[in-house]
């Protein structure tokens, strides 16, 4: 039934099209589709000064708007590289250190490889936003949304003032339990509650359920949001650590697309690869 009509809307349109007096010929129509990235490549970012330098825009309440789409802002293949720090500088604990070197020879047991979130702070290269969602008490919640950064999955931030569950009712999760809050013109975003499974960074750098991260986001102008973030784990690292990401405003007409994980994940399981006897991807 669908062919058939198909057929009819075609065929309608070449009448209706040889019809027309020459000069009268409809154009092609703008393709103002919203465009996503190729798999692989880095999200195309806004480059003209002019669209970056402009004051960050704010919202209806005077809050500044920090929806994006964004490209970056976390940590990928390396979190010391990439939140500012110097080789080394982490201060991981000699177990987690020595995980690190071991998962660093295994990226097969890299978990975002079977379609698992990479989580907080890690990004990668496809675009993800902030989506404020109001009732009539004003902002509750803010998601986080990634294409494909977390195998398609969003991130919870409760803006309506509510605190942490206490210990016994605090269950670890991917995402954890963040709470927000503004000051001034900075996003807070405090998360306790994080499961032990995902890795840092495509090194592996590992973290405990003691895990308790801070990210101060801060829309400086248009085109740039800055993520203050601080990492503090007892269980993994010697002290807290300051971190600092960047990320870049999407180029016009980028938007977040549908992405389903196993569909896509042609060198994961969806693609038929196994690990075989000696640790290592097979078909």
């Amino acid at each position: 039934m669908k062919h058939a009509l198909a057929v009819a809307a075609t065929a309608a349109g070449l009448a209706t099209a040889l019809l027309m007096p020459l000069g009268a010929q409809p154009q092609a129509p703008q393709d103002d589709r919203v465009r996503s990235i190729p798999a692989g490549r880095p999200g195309p970012i806004a480059t003209d000064p002019k669209i970056i330098n402009l004051p960050a825009p704010r919202l209806a309440d005077g809050r500044p708007d920090l929806t994006g789409p964004w490209v970056g802002g976390g940590s990928d293949a390396d979190i010391e590289r990439e939140g500012g720090l110097k080789p080394g500088e982490l201060p991981l604990l000699p177990w987690a250190r020595e995980l690190r070197a071991t998962r660093e020879k295994r990226t097969y047991d890299e978990p975002y490889i079977y379609c698992l979130p990479m989580s907080v702070p890690r990004v990668n290269p496809y675009p993800w936003k902030f989506s404020m969602s109001y009732t009539s008490k004003g902002l509750t919640s803010i998601y986080v949304l990634h294409e494909t950064g977390d195998a398609g999955a969003h991130r919870v931030v409760y803006m309506d003032g509510r605190t942490h569950p206490d210990a016994d009712h605090l269950f670890p999760t991917w995402w954890g339990h963040s709470i927000g809050r503004w000051d001034r013109d900075t996003l807070v975003i405090d998360t306790v509650g994080y499961n032990d499974k995902f890795w840092f960074d495509a090194r592996g750098t590992p973290h405990t359920e003691q895990l308790h991260t801070i990210e101060r986001w801060t829309r400086v102008n248009n085109g740039t949001l800055v993520d203050e973030f601080t990492l503090d784990d007892p269980g993994a690292l010697a002290r807290p650590v300051q971190l600092k990401f960047t990320a870049a405003l999407a180029a016009p007409g980028i938007d977040l697309m549908e992405y389903i994980c196993t569909e896509n994940n042609q060198l994961g399981i969806a693609g038929g690869y196994r690990l075989n006897t000696d640790g290592k991807l097979e078909k």
